[in-house]
């Protein structure tokens, strides 16, 4: 047997012969040379909890179940349950299975049968996107692409932010309209930035620039446009409003002109996903669209690429209204949009270098691919990442509730005075409802009605919630912050730049998580679902914020404004 190790990119699978076949995509460093390695032994489950044991074993007998075992996990209330874990041929029976036994009298709730089948992958396994894998096997194939075939379980590796390559993208178009439409207005050219110092532009006009290479027509520049990705053989592709135009308008003429964008590592073509969003993707590449990175974690009253690229490089660059570009026509105007397409492409480059790092390692904490990190938004990561806990952790994930039962009231506001004040102080309570979480134990597995049991409760509701054991929320919230403050630390410690940015982006990352776990407890689509826990969080920011005001009033302050976890105040004289 062979070991590779590999930086970890996309994963999927496909079916052979009527099983699952997990193909891991990444990246072999040591080597510069990508890998597609295969798993054949990974196989579908789910869970079932049962009213009775034997009389469940005895009504599963006629369903298609390859393997039935009987396991001791804990339920979302926290108790230690027997459930029965059915193992299945194909992910495609899941649902149909859970439709067809769940309303058996022996059954009492199926679970775990909706977590996609490579995410269920990576969980059981312990694997992180974009860190280093190793697997032993046989490998089928050694040329371009290595081919590989798992035959020992793969070995998650330690390893910092891998160096990748990265290409970005640019395309324009013709128009006679305000806006360019596929059936009729060609694409003209199309720009490429790396970095690994590859820059050019691709055009139907000829050009006396060097950095520019002319094709004679559209469809050999989309020819060019898939040659170009094949011989860079980037890791991750990035563009802007590339989701929405680029690709979508490059497949269209495509389409028209009979030019196949087979873009994968596995040769596979373009596809285009509509979950969580309409999204472009390419096997074994992962595609950014740079523009929802930058819309999801920069505030701004715009995001083009003008405004984004001055928040993130502090300068202007050269930029042409889009009413204006169907007007460059000529020699001079065709070089002035050449050098334009190219130092949008450099500024595309420019943006990746600076937000990439950010999403890389929320990828790298939560587990999720980070083409699904940068489509989808904080709640959903964090879902996830309690997933991964869950499985660590000996629980089964719960499903989701999908009722919603009430508005929650939320943080205490006080009007400001009205006035110029002087002297003011600002009072603020760090992380307030994630410690609130942690200090009094809210999760749905210590809400108790047991008049019995030692418990925190909570003022205006009287919800209890046990003191011991700790609960799963909040063992991975207290977890969370105790990482968030030794990264911070480790920032203070360091000299070294690169690495304090890479840490600052880590903590950033945590302190979102922190942030979004109160949040979903108030949402009906959140596996963790719980009114009372929500409704005990805020009751208690509440208060703890009020009687930090009276106090404050106590030592001399008179109280200004407040908000939900802190409030300003001026001495009084």
């Amino acid at each position: 047997m062979e070991t590779k190790k590999f930086v970890l990119l996309d994963v999927d699978y496909v079916t052979r012969y009527g099983r699952p076949v997990v193909r891991l995509f990444g990246k072999i460093l040591e080597e510069d040379k990508p890998i597609i390695a295969l798993d054949h032994d990974f196989q579908p489950y789910l869970y079932l909890l049962p009213q009775d044991l034997e009389m469940c074993r005895k009504e599963l007998a006629p369903f298609e179940v390859q393997k039935i075992e009987k396991m001791g996990l804990k339920d979302n209330d926290g108790k230690l349950k027997d459930f029965l874990k059915l193992t299945l041929t194909h992910p495609r029976e899941m649902l149909q299975l859970k439709k067809q036994i769940q309303n058996l009298k022996s059954v009492q709730a199926v679970r775990e049968y909706d977590i996609p089948f490579p995410q269920r992958y990576l969980i059981d396994k312990g694997l992180f996107p974009l860190s280093e894998v190793e697997v032993q096997g046989k490998v089928l194939k050694s040329n371009e692409t290595c081919l590989m075939e798992i035959r020992k379980r793969p070995r998650p590796v330690k390893s910092g932010l891998p160096q990748l390559n990265i290409l970005s993208f640019k395309i324009e178009t013709t128009s006679s309209q305000d806006r360019p439409r596929v059936r009729t207005d060609p694409v003209i050219l199309i720009g490429f930035s790396s970095n690994q110092g590859f820059q050019k532009i691709f055009s139907t006009t000829s050009s006396s620039s060097d950095f520019v290479e002319t094709v004679p027509t559209e469809k050999e520049l989309l020819e060019k446009f898939v040659k170009t990705i094949k011989s860079m053989n980037p890791d991750l592709i990035t563009g802007y409003n590339s989701d929405k135009y680029d690709f979508p308008y490059l497949q269209g003429r495509a389409d028209l002109l009979g030019v196949a964008l087979h873009l994968g590592m596995d040769g596979s073509p373009l596809k285009f996903t509509t979950l969580p969003k309409k999204s472009a993707a390419i096997k074994g590449r992962v595609h950014i669209d740079l523009y929802r990175v930058a819309r999801r974690h920069l505030q701004l009253t715009e995001h083009t690429l003008q405004s984004v690229y001055q928040e993130l490089l502090k300068e202007e660059k050269m930029d042409i209204p889009l009413d204006q570009l169907p007007t460059y026509g000529g020699d001079a105007g065709m070089e002035k949009l050449l050098r334009y397409s190219l130092e949008d492409t450099r500024a595309i480059s420019q943006i990746g270098e600076k937000l990439l790092p950010l999403v890389m390692e929320i990828a790298r904490l939560v587990g999720q691919s980070l083409f699904d990190v940068t489509r989808r938004g904080s709640g959903y990561q964090v879902e996830y990442l309690l997933m991964r806990k869950a499985y660590q952790y000996g629980y089964v994930v719960p499903n989701k509730s999908g009722t919603y039962l009430r508005d929650v009231v939320g943080g205490y506001v006080e009007e400001p005075v009205p006035g110029l004040h002087e002297n003011i102080f600002y009072f603020d309570f760090r992380s307030l409802y994630p410690s609130i979480i942690v200090a009094k134990n809210i999760s749905p597995d210590t809400l108790t009605e047991d008049e019995n049991e030692e418990c925190h409760v909570a003022p205006e509701f009287g919800y209890r919630f046990m003191k011991e054991p700790v609960g799963f929320i909040p063992m991975v919230t207290d977890q969370i912050l105790k990482d968030r403050i030794r990264i911070k630390a480790m920032m203070k410690e360091t000299t070294d730049p690169a690495e304090r940015q890479i840490l600052n982006f880590r903590q950033q990352a945590l302190k979102t998580f922190i942030s979004t776990i109160y949040g979903l407890f108030n949402h009906s689509t959140y596996r963790w679902y719980s009114i009372e826990a929500s409704e005990a969080i805020t009751a208690w920011g509440r208060d703890y914020l009020k009687k930090t005001m009276e106090d404050a009033e106590k030592h001399g302050y008179r109280v200004l404004y407040a908000d939900t976890d802190g409030f300003y105040a001026t001495l009084k004289y």
